[in-house]
């Protein structure tokens, strides 16, 4: 248990500069692949450009957990924040390909350690029983955030050139520093005594549940950034245009966002499977209707199918690695937890290349599904049935 618990009207104060935070995020992703191809990167290399934000965050998910551990939860979000500040100048002034690469890659490695530190900070302060609602709400404002920043950063773009979303990217990070220095008592550290576990120690102690409950949980967001590849594939492959395609995947967000807190509450009084596992079968049963669509309507519903399923399950894996998280190592564990978790994020659009590439995207789609099935056969069999509570 922590060493002092925080009331819950408090937990509000993490969650503005962790929405400013993704909203950055949010605002720099539509326009990287476009300023890479206006230096000149083919492609090929715009994508490889984009997939080193993914990179940076599973690289730097361990070295993540031990910064935190070390320095403090509130230490290393500053530190996160003034690296992807500078990381976002940097890409303002990138003049080739390579100083791009490399700022992408400090920014998902500062991602990585923003993401950490939020949710060892609300696994330590939010009181047991309200955990997943507190977990699901931090999930949620960042959804927001991501949703809003492009929005933004397009007036940026208006305004400034392809890199002014850089600029309105930088603004809204600094804000989210400026917001943590300001919050009320944050350093809640491990409540043990003596010196905090190792890496190692950790993983020895925890290999278990990380290759069973983890392994699981990787499956869940495999299939969560699948459904994000998919549906606009699945749009392209039946003739609609990009801006029907943006509506469809809008509608599809919107559905998603609204469920996070009636998420969370039903994992709070119910157990985290109760959710979990409804949440995967109902994307399961999403990706095998996509191929029976075909016009814009019928795809359109299905998004909200796969938006609501996702929508079902925010917060999930954050609660699942909170509630396996060890009172003392607490930054260590989630560090390990998020670099088996984060890997399934990235494998899955992977999955969808892979398996269109060898078939077609029904084949696709197909896998998906049945990925679907078993995570949610994973999440039955190793989510503990009791309920966390006061």
């Amino acid at each position: 248990m922590p060493s002092r618990e925080v009331p819950w009207r408090s937990l509000a104060a993490i969650y503005a500069p962790a929405a400013l935070f993704s909203t950055s995020q949010g605002a720099v992703l539509p326009v990287l692949p476009l300023t890479a191809r206006d230096l000149g990167a083919s492609v090929a290399v715009s994508a490889f450009l984009v997939a080193l934000l993914g990179v940076g965050q599973v690289a730097g998910a361990l070295p993540a957990g031990a910064l935190v551990a070390r320095s403090g939860e509130r230490s290393a979000m500053l530190l996160a924040a003034l690296v992807s500040a500078a990381a976002l100048t940097g890409a303002v002034f990138a003049p080739g390909e390579a100083v791009l690469a490399l700022c992408v890659l400090a920014l998902g490695l500062a991602a990585a350690v923003w993401s950490l530190a939020r949710q060892s900070f609300l696994t330590a302060a939010a009181p047991v029983h309200l955990r997943a609602r507190a977990l699901s709400t931090l999930g949620g404002v960042g959804r927001i955030g991501t949703f809003v920043g492009p929005f933004l950063g397009a007036g940026g773009s208006a305004l400034f050139g392809l890199r002014g979303s850089y600029v309105v990217a930088g603004i809204a990070v600094l804000l989210a520093a400026g917001v943590v220095l300001l919050l009320p008592d944050p350093e809640l550290q491990d409540s043990q005594h003596g010196p905090a576990p190792t890496l190692r120690e950790v993983l020895r102690s925890h290999a278990r549940v990380l290759a069973t409950l983890g392994v699981a949980a990787l499956a869940v967001q495999a299939v969560r950034q699948s459904r994000q590849t998919v549906l606009p594939l699945w749009c392209d492959h039946i003739g609609l245009d990009a801006t029907t395609t943006s509506l469809v995947a809008g509608v599809s967000g919107a559905v998603d966002m609204l469920l996070f807190y009636p998420a969370g509450s039903v994992m709070d009084r119910f157990g985290r499977a109760a959710v979990g596992v409804p949440s995967m079968l109902v994307l399961a049963l999403g990706h095998v209707l996509l191929p029976f669509t075909h016009t814009a309507w019928t795809v359109a519903l299905v998004g909200v199918v796969l938006g609501f399923g996702n929508g079902m399950g925010a917060g999930l894996v954050m609660t699942l690695g909170a509630d396996a998280a060890p009172p003392g190592g607490r930054a260590v564990f989630l560090g390990a937890w998020r670099l088996v978790t984060d890997a399934g994020a990235a494998s899955g659009p992977l999955l969808v290349g892979v398996l269109a590439g060898a078939g077609s995207l029904v084949v696709a789609t197909g896998g998906v599904a049945v990925l679907a099935v078993g995570a949610a056969a994973g999440l039955f069999r190793f989510v503990p049935r009791h309920r966390p509570g006061p």
